[in-house]
């Protein structure tokens, strides 16, 4: 009888567990942290299920156990809870979206990006013809201005010749890493967190672990073009994203930028 005494608040209460649980699962999918989650996830509803039994002794023993486990799960999902704390105080949060759209949980009409991609990825096949090394972090929801200071303000629009001449080996703005937001180049020469993933192959360079450590702290993605085979990468939630041509990436990128 008291599972059908349910109070509208109880439901809701319900819904944002739910949600909450939901997003979590979206931060770690693809990650080895998706099996410590699942995991969790099962010892919590089997701990439940035993208080609802009456079960006192493997109730106590499993409470006591996800008690301690607090501590191991902020060690565990550091990068994770980083990212999560971020997009919530994100500066311009409340400006640009509505919070379930931010989450995801909703799904509006689709929008067009700001950015232009196929100028970004044409700037970076003709760089990689002629093996010019590239690093660009293209904004979306996280504010980047903890390391936009970092760098050299600028206010560019978005053109392919632009591009190229900020990466020309001799320009004195190629070196570190550039900024985009919503189709202007805001700042280059900028210095970016580097990870401390060890999982990542001995043959990317600085430009690919300060990507990776970049998109593991924010939502941004970034792009990164190697100076030794001119091949272009493509980096998102701290991962790399395989691509066959670069119509795909470009559609990749511009959906993920909506």
């Amino acid at each position: 009888m008291d599972l059908i005494d349910l109070r509208i608040l109880d439901v809701i209460d319900i819904v944002l567990v739910a949600m909450l649980l939901y997003y979590i699962y979206k931060l770690v999918k693809g990650t080895a942290a998706i099996n410590i989650f699942i995991g969790i996830v099962m010892i919590y509803l089997v701990w439940k299920l035993t208080q609802f039994l009456a079960m006192e002794m493997l109730s106590s023993v499993l409470g006591e156990f996800i008690g301690v486990g607090m501590f191991a799960l902020i060690v565990v999902f550091q990068q994770e809870i980083r990212k999560f704390l971020l997009l919530i105080g994100s500066t311009n949060f409340g400006r640009r979206r509505s919070f379930l759209r931010q989450l995801k949980f909703i799904r509006d009409r689709p929008e067009d990006s700001l950015t232009d991609v196929a100028s970004v990825i044409d700037a970076c096949i003709k760089m990689g013809k002629t093996f010019t090394g590239a690093l660009i972090v293209i904004k979306r929801n996280t504010s980047l201005d903890f390391v936009k200071t970092s760098g050299d303000t600028q206010d560019i629009l978005i053109k392919t010749p632009i591009l190229e001449s900020i990466f020309y080996k001799n320009s004195p703005l190629h070196d570190g890493a550039m900024i985009i937001e919503d189709n202007r180049v805001v700042a280059t020469r900028v210095i970016l967190p580097v990870t401390n993933d060890r999982d990542i192959p001995l043959r990317f360079g600085l430009r690919h672990r300060a990507a990776v450590g970049i998109t593991e702290k924010t939502d941004a993605l970034a792009l990164v073009l190697s100076e030794e085979t001119g091949k272009l990468s493509y980096i998102k939630n701290g991962k790399f994203v395989m691509y066959e041509t670069f119509e795909e990436l470009i559609i990749k990128i511009k959906k993920d930028l909506v």
